[in-house]
């Protein structure tokens, strides 16, 4: 079989091994990149018409080819070969079948090196944009949720044991600062995909006389200041992939917040916390156990976590051992960042879905964080201020604890005169002390939990989106 089909198979007396050729194509994963190829290509064409290379007539043949090629792959009526190995030489074989000896102009000065980066890019930013704005979505959410439940108390943990009560509002915020981290860092991998590779052709850039400048330009790869930004090295623009690196780091760390905040879902929604009920619409059910509800879709966010950190692994390990400049195995690269990026929308989807339609169970929070002698903290610091040293406070409080664990007991229950008995400290107030209003109110520090600081730090959240 002759090689002649393959734009690329001038010399070659044999086509690849049927078998490979399908191992060896990417077209199958980055055919989702045909609009950024067109309006690279459309770049292109118009560059090289304006700095005389080709005419103008072939330009615009170039630009109306690519206009109904992409009208085509809309509307579905694209046939996408396999022989075509990838998007780039799909498009350039429709548009010569289109348009003739014209469309074989559009690939002077250009590889499919810098092509390939140029797209990915170009699809980076786009997908990067939104998931900003996704997350942004997210981070509205839990302010809404966080306003709606500002009263709520629920005991605070360290070691997965009650440890201090907080307000419910201030336990959500936290999630709200780390996925405003998470915004950061995807801002920082789009701005790092914000550079043009195209004019780097294979390696070692062109002897045609082309305006790098005017099609980055032209593309949009420009600064806060609208100046173009060009790579300035050809063989770094080819064979660089830091900018998805970066991009699938931040969609990881962002799986790692969804993921933690998912195991709370889980954990409050079991009948143990009951703390949250989960919408009928965001659960499962069991085919065998008829009264199970379960938190299937936070479960998945949970495991799909995992999914995206090996994302980040393989492409890690791909890039570890390659020369410069382009390599084939850099074409598995879109395989892991484009699962990153699906994985992460549909997750953000997920638990903004979760987060607005689940119900609060306040008043069992409220009861869970009486349990487990929260207020010992409180206890042994207001002994403290009575000139007691912190370790004899500590002591003391102690006691009480054990007191109260003998007898099933909350500190809540304790009367004066139990009190006394461990420390002669002990008046009136100090049964004040133990109201667990009263120990979230006392916390007043800036980030605390009091109220008013979590009312303070709803303003600070609003304003950071």
């Amino acid at each position: 079989m002759s090689a002649e089909p393959y734009l690329w198979g001038g010399h070659f007396e044999e086509a690849p091994d049927s078998a490979l050729q399908a191992f060896a194509a990417s077209l199958p994963v980055d055919k989702r990149m045909w609009r950024e190829d067109i309006a690279g290509s459309y770049a292109h064409a118009r560059m090289l018409a304006n700095v005389g290379v080709i005419s103008e007539s072939d330009a615009k043949a170039i630009i109306a080819g690519l206009g109904r090629i992409a009208m085509r792959i809309e509307s579905g009526d694209f046939d996408f070969l396999m022989a075509d190995e990838d998007i780039h030489m799909a498009i350039e074989r429709a548009l010569v079948a289109d348009i003739g000896e014209a469309g074989k102009r559009l690939h002077t000065g250009r590889s499919r090196n810098d092509q390939v980066a140029t797209d990915t890019r170009l699809y980076l930013k786009t997908r990067t944009a939104s998931l900003i704005d996704q997350l942004a979505a997210l981070r509205r959410v839990i302010i809404q949720l966080a306003e709606d439940n500002q009263d709520v108390i629920m005991p605070g943990y360290t070691h997965l044991q009650k440890a201090q009560p907080v307000l419910f509002a201030h336990h959500l915020l936290a999630y709200f600062w780390m996925f405003t981290r998470d915004s950061q860092r995807i801002k920082a991998a789009h701005q790092a995909a914000n550079a043009s590779p195209l004019g780097a052709a294979a390696l070692a850039g062109t002897s045609y006389p082309l305006d790098r400048e005017a099609v980055a330009s032209d593309l949009g790869f420009i600064d806060a200041t609208g100046a173009p930004v060009v790579i300035p090295n050809s063989l770094d623009a080819v064979s660089d992939r830091d900018f998805l690196l970066d991009a699938i780091y931040a969609c990881s760390t962002t799986m790692m917040h969804l993921s933690r905040l998912c195991e709370e879902l889980v954990l409050w929604s079991s009948d143990e916390f009951a703390y949250i009920t989960m919408s009928d619409s965001y659960s499962t059910g069991s085919s065998i156990m008829p009264q199970k509800k379960n938190p299937d879709y936070a479960e998945l966010v949970r495991g799909k976590t995992g999914r995206v950190y090996g994302d980040l692994m393989a492409l890690l390990t791909t890039m570890k051992g390659l020369p410069l400049a382009y390599n084939k195995d850099m074409q598995e690269d879109k395989a892991a960042t484009f699962e990153a990026l699906d994985t992460l929308e549909h997750s953000l989807s997920a638990v903004g879905g979760m987060l607005s339609t689940l119900t609060v169970n306040a008043d069992r929070m409220l009861a869970a964080a009486r349990g487990g002698y929260m207020a010992a903290t409180d206890l042994a610091d207001w002994l403290v201020g009575l000139g007691l040293p912190f370790r004899e406070a500590h002591a003391v409080v102690n006691r009480l604890v054990l007191t109260v664990e003998k007898t099933g007991r909350s500190l809540q229950d304790l009367t004066l005169a139990e009190m006394r008995e461990v420390s002669t400290l002990f008046d009136d107030q100090a049964l004040s002390v133990l109201d667990i209003k009263s120990v979230v109110t006392a916390r007043t520090t800036f980030g605390g939990t009091a109220s008013w600081r979590v009312k303070e730090q709803l303003e600070l959240a609003k304003a950071a989106l």
